[in-house]
């Protein structure tokens, strides 16, 4: 009889197991590899596109069926021939389905091709056939991409584009220095912005801004290039306290941190300068936050904000330590671009940015212990 019991709560467990393993597999999402990946026709794709005035040209395009809402990376080809086979890139690599072509790069690519071909000034303006065509990859929370993820888009025709004769475009700069009351403007101690990771025309700082207010220069001197307020487009969460003082600086009327994002474009053969202004949110990330999942701006990973110009921001106490495999980091968060491209961390109480530069080494902390930064003088400390 033991044994006719024994044999009947064996065979009633194995009957749970399996139910539980097969339920678990039905929750689990299931990766798949997307086979279609539709970039849309806009709605000016039949009508005459004179990039000579136009500013962008913006084309959308749908997430790839991944099997879940991943992360993904979009870029843009632009050719003249319909087979794609001078293709050329117009819009890098980001994390935005709304992809902006910018009309004077456009208008120069196709000028310069166009030469090649046996066109000279004269010719010009010409009326082309443009094609259209988009690239998705999956990437992971550290920007790699997905190996066997990538996929091309169906090729878009604007049938009617109108190029004006143009020189090579005018380039982005390189560098941005910022220089202000914070720093009694000294250009021999103005700090360098740092660049996005991979959008070599995006940067940002961590700015203490007063009445006295700031400038920028791609180059540490009064030169007559400085840009003031009326010199750039002012944009950001915190837009409404920037102002302009009697010198023609950026002010701001509640004196305090910002986190300042510079994104530089080309119009009209000229640097445009779109100058940001958001919350000096500071964020933790990885292993050390309360859920150790990986997810942005999580609740509870916010430095505190310092009230004066060379005081600390101070992280949460971290809740778990970290590895050499899986290390303490931070970030801010600009918008439209993965965590990891504007991160930062303290080594030997000096605080160095990721920038345009390769992974970082990994941090090993205890939980319990804070992370101090002080982006007055780029230095830091863990305790």
């Amino acid at each position: 009889m033991n044994k006719t019991i024994k044999s009947i709560l064996m065979l009633v467990m194995g009957v749970c197991l399996f139910t539980a393993c097969d339920e678990d597999n039905d929750s689990n999402p299931t990766v798949s590899n997307p086979t279609t990946f539709v970039l849309n026709t806009p709605a000016i794709a039949n009508a005459v596109i004179d990039l000579a005035n136009s500013g962008k040209i913006n084309v959308t395009c749908s997430q790839p069926d991944y099997g879940f809402p991943a992360s993904t990376d979009y870029s843009l080809e632009a050719s003249l021939n319909a087979d794609m086979s001078d293709a050329f890139e117009v819009v890098p690599a980001q994390n935005s389905a709304t992809l902006s072509i910018d009309a004077a790069s456009l208008a120069a690519t196709i000028t310069e091709k166009l030469q090649a071909k046996g066109k000279t000034e004269y010719d010009f303006p010409v009326n082309v056939k443009v094609y259209l065509r988009a690239k998705a990859v999956q990437v992971t929370a550290y920007g790699d991409a997905v190996e066997g993820s990538e996929i091309l888009s169906n090729i878009v025709e604007l049938p009617q584009v109108l190029v004006e004769y143009s020189l090579p475009p005018v380039t982005t700069p390189e560098q941005i220095y910022v220089i202000g009351g914070f720093n009694e403007w000294k250009w021999d101690t103005a700090p360098a912005m740092v660049p996005v990771h991979s959008a070599p025309n995006v940067f940002w700082r961590m700015v203490w801004i007063d009445d006295a207010g700031i400038k920028f220069n791609t180059e540490k001197a009064w030169n007559g290039n400085e840009l003031g307020y009326d010199k750039v487009v002012i944009g950001g969460d915190l837009a409404g306290e920037i102002q302009k003082n009697d010198d023609g600086n950026i002010k701001s009327t509640k004196p305090g941190w910002y986190l300042v994002i510079a994104t530089t474009s080309v119009a009209g053969g000229k640097v445009v300068y779109n100058i940001d202004f958001n919350k000096p949110d500071v964020w933790l990330m990885g292993p050390v936050t309360p859920a150790a999942a990986w997810a942005e701006q999580e609740a509870g990973c916010s430095f505190d904000v310092p009230t004066t110009k060379d005081g600390d921001f101070v992280s949460p106490a971290f809740s778990h330590p970290s590895n050499e495999d899986s290390g303490l980091r931070a970030y801010v968060k600009i918008p439209g671009f993965d965590w990891w491209k504007s991160e930062f961390m303290v080594f030997d109480k000096k605080l160095v940015y990721r920038g345009a530069g390769n992974d970082q080494q990994r941090i090993v902390v205890a939980a319990g212990q804070k992370l101090y930064i002080n982006f007055a003088n780029d230095t830091g400390d863990i305790k």
